[in-house]
């Protein structure tokens, strides 16, 4: 399952180097898939594509966000999420509207890092 930050993040930023995926960013900063990856086109769930460096909403405009389809909960990097890791308010926690296999976060983290 990705991981989420919550709404008692205190924007102290310690989270946003640790991870390995580049998956958080600060409030109101818009996101890419090619940050941290090596994706250059997505297919979408509709059959389209669009090239992995176009500029996506931010998901937060208060607080820093995590990107649920870049987050692979570090598996296949770290043993435990970095960001849950070093986060000072405990606010790094399992989303539990995305659950996932670790099966599925090292397919996660394939995609996101082929080559």
């Amino acid at each position: 399952m990705a991981i989420m930050i919550t709404d008692e993040c205190i924007n102290c930023g310690a989270c946003e180097p640790e991870c390995p995926n580049t998956a958080i960013y600060e409030g109101g900063i818009e996101w890419n898939y090619s940050d941290g990856t090596n994706l250059r086109q997505i297919e979408l769930e509709d059959g389209s594509s669009m090239e992995a460096s176009a500029e996506q909403e931010p998901l937060s405009d208060e607080f820093y966000y995590i990107v649920s389809t870049k987050c692979t909960e570090c598996i296949g990097f770290h043993e435990e999420p970095q960001c849950a890791a070093v986060c000072p308010v405990d606010c790094c926690v399992d989303d539990p509207d995305q659950p996932e296999t670790e099966e599925e976060l090292l397919a996660k983290k394939a995609w996101l890092h082929a080559e």
